[in-house]
């Protein structure tokens, strides 16, 4: 997987690449919360078919195994539950996402894309392992999860076995 981003206008949030529940650690619409650390650049680059050290800027929640290699990153699940993550450690207050991935085969398997802020503001993208050819997006705020009409699905070749930029 290769990921890029250049400032131009789009949301604050962090970058998981694949997530099985949304959370934050501090809710600003809760409690006041520390300052969160913003991307220090005007544009950003993580090539993951260059290896580990592509993912200095990233970190991994419990059970996330990564490997690297010529098609960049490959994240394993050994057993039901669970939900390899990586997330950067800056957020991204504006500008623009390029994600180049392949998706994951299987049943039950979904990669996705998410752009999240800490009151669960959420925009993403989802491919679902048993369905080669769509991608879902969609978007929540404030992590009212409450309606799901707003799923669009789509329709995208071969999702599994061909490169996408999304």
């Amino acid at each position: 997987m290769r990921f890029s981003t250049t400032a131009a206008a789009f949301v604050a949030a962090s970058l998981p690449i694949a997530l099985a529940q949304t959370f934050t650690d501090c809710d600003p619409t809760n409690t006041t919360c520390p300052a969160d650390t913003g991307l220090p650049s005007s544009s950003y680059t993580a090539d993951f078919t260059q290896g580990a050290s592509a993912n200095a800027s990233w970190s991994g929640a419990a059970y996330t195994t990564v490997e690297y290699g010529d098609n960049g990153a490959v994240f394993t699940i050994e057993k039901s539950g669970q939900a390899p993550t990586i997330q950067t450690d800056f957020y991204i207050f504006f500008g623009r996402v390029d994600v180049t991935m392949k998706a994951a085969a299987g049943t039950g398997i979904v990669s996705s894309i998410v752009l999240e802020s800490d009151d669960l503001d959420e925009i993403d993208w989802e491919f679902i392992g048993g369905d080669n050819g769509h991608v879902q997006s969609n978007f929540y705020g404030k992590g009212n999860t409450t309606s799901y009409d707003r799923v669009i699905y789509h329709q995208v070749s071969d999702v599994q076995n061909t490169w996408h930029s999304e």
